[in-house]
């Protein structure tokens, strides 16, 4: 009898909680191949959440096995089973204690995401992909990179509102950096029992910015507006100061803000071995291999986190509303910036451009030039766009490391 039970224990362990979870999971695959929205990530992402749904779940941590010496050790020092439970992974069960083998995508998890490596190399290969070159010939679109994260403090204080936590709300609101291993870094730090939904809805709103955020800008501008054309002048910029923007940036974060130094300093040294000119290997391999290998890792691990107990709860919809909510008001805030710049600049600027200030790059940008053109087959703004979008991708960092260092500070008050 027990061979039997054995023999169809999945089908036994079977929950209608799984059928969801595969729908969900099936739904990210159709999004990532059929609408090509960040395959990449959405693919890996949406399979992970299908393996972790499985009956026992053994992708993500073994049956527990009897242990008779850690029985015998907390029977005698029963002050010692925190330190199993929670260092160990130890649970107890009739004064037994059994040891919980981790399984390859939870050794993933603890690894990489808990560790913080994943989300920082992904800094390291954006930082060597990003030419910073618009926004140094157009320094004024930092000014959009600042306005466009307004909507992760709105919606911070909306989750605060409905009863999350300040470290959870923080979490949240972050998703509106539209930069994922941002949300993911921060998320690792405040809410890891939210990993999965935040990072699902930093990454799925990312993919649909072309759907997001053209209704945004058409209910806050007129056709008038969205038609101003803006002269782009252009400015040589020196390798010199390409080389030591990089180098600046990290130094001026790392002394007004230390904790954003894992997320700014990465992302910089990303970029100095590509702008230094004598690394195009390194520049070569951090741009694909290192960024496709880790991307993979990230994604599926990602996915692992969903597991039906952890996602199908009321909570998760408030999460992924209220990261569309930040989408939202990011978009709105760039927008309604560049509105107000235009009440006091001799040179007008579109207010479109103020919607690529979030760190959806290069997709936010291509959105901005693409309404332009349907105004104006004439309008070109694309390089303006460019510049504020890579100012979004600094933006977003330096509002993730202010989040890290302001949240602990307020908790202490």
């Amino acid at each position: 009898m027990e061979e039997i039970v054995q023999l169809f224990q999945g089908i036994i362990a079977f929950r209608w909680q799984y059928l969801v979870m595969y729908m969900i999971g099936g739904f990210l695959i159709y999004l990532a191949i059929k609408k090509d929205y960040e395959p990449m990530l959405l693919l890996p992402i949406g399979f992970g959440a299908i393996l972790v749904n499985l009956p026992l779940k053994s992708i993500w941590e073994y049956e527990p096995t009897l242990d008779s010496t850690v029985t015998s050790i907390v029977s005698k020092y029963p002050e010692l089973q925190n330190f199993f439970v929670e260092r160990l992974h130890y649970i107890f069960t009739d004064g037994q204690a059994f040891r919980v083998e981790p399984g390859v995508l939870q050794l993933f998890f603890n690894s990489g995401i808990l560790t913080e490596i994943f989300p920082v190399l992904i800094f390291v290969a954006v930082g060597a992909m990003i030419d910073f070159t618009p926004l140094l010939k157009n320094p004024r679109m930092l000014l959009f990179g600042a306005a466009a994260q307004f909507g992760i403090f709105f919606t911070l204080l909306t989750a605060l509102f409905l009863g999350f936590d300040l470290k959870v709300a923080a979490s949240i609101g972050i998703i509106g950096a539209a930069d994922g291993p941002t949300s993911i870094f921060v998320a690792s730090k405040f809410a890891k029992e939210w990993l999965g939904p935040i990072s699902v809805a930093a990454y799925s709103y990312m993919s649909l910015v072309p759907i997001i955020q053209p209704p945004v800008i058409r209910m806050l501008t007129t056709k008038k507006e969205r038609m101003i054309k803006m002269e782009y002048k252009e400015v040589k910029v020196s390798k010199t100061v390409r080389i030591l923007f990089p180098i600046v940036i990290t130094i001026i974060a790392g002394v007004i803000a230390p904790i954003s130094v894992p997320l700014v300093g990465l992302l910089m040294f990303g970029n100095l071995i590509r702008e230094a000119g004598v690394l195009e290997r390194l520049s070569k391999a951090a741009q694909n291999e290192l960024a496709n290998l880790v991307t993979l890792l990230l994604g599926i691990t990602i996915g692992a986190t969903m597991h039906y107990e952890k996602f199908l709860r009321w909570e998760t919809l408030l999460i992924l509303g209220m990261g569309l909510v930040a989408f939202i008001f990011d978009t709105a805030g760039g927008v309604i910036f560049a509105k107000i710049m235009n009440l006091f600049v001799k040179e007008k600027i579109n207010p479109m451009v103020g919607a690529a200030g979030i760190s959806a790059f290069p997709m936010s940008a291509r959105v901005i030039q693409k309404m332009a053109k349907q105004e104006d087959p004439h309008n070109f703004i694309l390089m303006q766009a460019v510049s504020a979008n890579v100012a979004g991708q600094l933006g977003s960092i330096v509002a993730g490391g202010m989040v890290l260092a302001l949240v602990p500070w307020l908790l202490s008050l």
